[in-house]
């Protein structure tokens, strides 16, 4: 299997994250899938957006579960964005997407989406809560999952099994040969996040994970060189 680059947010590093420019652009630059994050709005939307909190990525204030939609889209989210919502990505990009969900009310109305569009194929979800990805297992035949894990040990190989995911997302600051040996006895795919440099990169490649998520496209570019 191919070495994969995954855009963190679109490509973060270089675009207002988690926007339609940055999703665009990592299309672009070649990575091989799309990373991004869910919220819901105070009127159900699937909004994407990293934090639950609008003040970091916006000129705006305040909780995104207590904004309607029309208020989101009120608000420049860096550069004249706009806030999307998950259906809008869907149809400015066709790579496949990585779509991580915070709680088991997002994996619900995500569910909805993927079984209208026949989305199993082409979206892998992914979360840091076991709760989340068993729901969205239970409502969506066929889908692929991950677990996201930031502190961690060896026990994550574990978790991810449990809940059956095929997939781990780990934070590269933890990352044992240890772990990376588990994950691959227990046929999990394993990507490591984030990778920004090509140290860093050389270091996945050397625990022999699958791919990289990254927030700078020129990762893939110069990747290559790597070994």
């Amino acid at each position: 299997m191919n070495f994969l680059f995954i855009g963190h947010r679109g490509v973060m590093g270089v675009e207002p994250e988690n926007t339609l420019r940055s999703f665009v652009r990592a299309e672009q630059a070649g990575l091989d899938l799309i990373e991004l994050d869910l919220h819901l709005s105070k009127d159900g939307a699937l909004v994407v957006m990293h934090d639950a909190q609008i003040d970091r990525t916006t000129d705006g204030k305040g909780a995104i579960t207590e904004k309607t939609l029309s208020e989101l889209r009120e608000l420049d989210a860096g550069g004249g964005e706009r806030i999307p919502v998950f259906e809008e990505v869907l149809d400015a990009v066709q790579a496949p997407l990585q779509a991580e969900i915070k709680d088991v009310a997002a994996a619900r109305a995500l569910a909805d989406v993927m079984n209208a569009r026949g989305l199993a194929p082409r979206v892998e979800v992914i979360s840091f809560h076991d709760e989340a990805l068993a729901e969205i297992t239970r409502l969506v035949p066929g889908v692929r999952t991950a677990l996201v894990a930031s502190r961690y040990g060896p026990e994550v190989v574990e978790r991810a099994t449990a809940v059956g995911a095929g997939t781990l997302v780990l934070n590269i600051r933890r990352l044992t040969l240890e772990t990376a040996e588990l994950a691959r006895k227990a046929d999990l795919r394993t990507f490591g996040w984030v990778v920004n440099t090509q140290d860093q990169l050389r270091l996945v490649r050397a625990l022999g994970l699958d791919g990289a998520t990254t927030d700078y496209p020129e990762i893939k570019r110069t990747g290559r060189f790597t070994a």
